[in-house]
């Protein structure tokens, strides 16, 4: 029997992504819905690692199963790093995507000429017990690129920041990469491939 595996994230699409790039592994995975879990933390951390750790120990908490839990957004070079791990809340709880890929590309595009380096950086943690004892692994991983100096139309819900950032390498936006590319090019991949030798131990546990 597949060991279960609570995917701890309120963001659909960050959900099915989970799902899409777990799926070759032995695990049930789950949502927050699922278990009829409602509550979330508050997020104080000052980094993405510290806050996917809030996030997994929390979860953790309240479901009492293996938990995997992130935190990510933009890091831009030119705004020194903003929006940073303030990215989902940095507008104001009323922004939505648009307004947030238009943010950003507002304001490095006002700077002149600047260099536009940026990257998605997602931090993923584990928590599951092991021989009776709790374990926890953080892994980091980032997808390098620039700042567009428009917002791409094809602007996907859940993910603003990815109409935005251009990969000079592939020619193009994030957001315009096929699925399986995404996939493997993502930082959210790389992160997965960093824990797998936790995620192996979830489901030898």
């Amino acid at each position: 029997m597949a060991a279960r595996l609570l995917i701890a994230t309120t963001n659909s699409a960050k959900l099915a992504e989970y799902k899409w790039l777990l799926r070759g592994w032995p695990l049930e995975l789950l949502s927050l819905r699922e278990l009829g879990i409602r509550q979330e933390p508050e997020e104080t951390g000052e980094s993405f690692s510290a806050n996917a750790r809030l996030k997994a120990r929390y979860y953790f908490g309240l479901a009492r199963i293996a938990t995997l839990a992130d935190d990510g957004g933009l890091e831009v070079d030119a705004l020194g790093g903003a929006p940073g791990v303030a990215s989902h809340r940095w507008l104001g709880p009323q922004a939505d995507d648009q307004a947030l890929a238009e943010a950003v590309v507002a304001r490095v595009n006002a700077l002149g000429d600047v260099g536009r380096g940026a990257r998605l950086r997602c931090a993923l943690a584990l928590r599951y017990e092991c021989d009776g004892e709790a374990v926890e692994a953080v892994t980091e991983a980032a997808m390098e690129g620039v700042i567009a100096p428009r917002v791409h139309p094809a602007l996907r819900p859940g993910f603003p920041y990815r109409a935005v950032l251009y990969l000079p390498q592939r020619a193009c936006y994030v957001c315009e990469l096929g699925e399986e590319e995404e996939a493997r090019l993502s930082q959210r991949r790389i992160a997965v491939e960093r824990a797998a030798t936790h995620l192996n131990a979830i489901n030898a546990a």
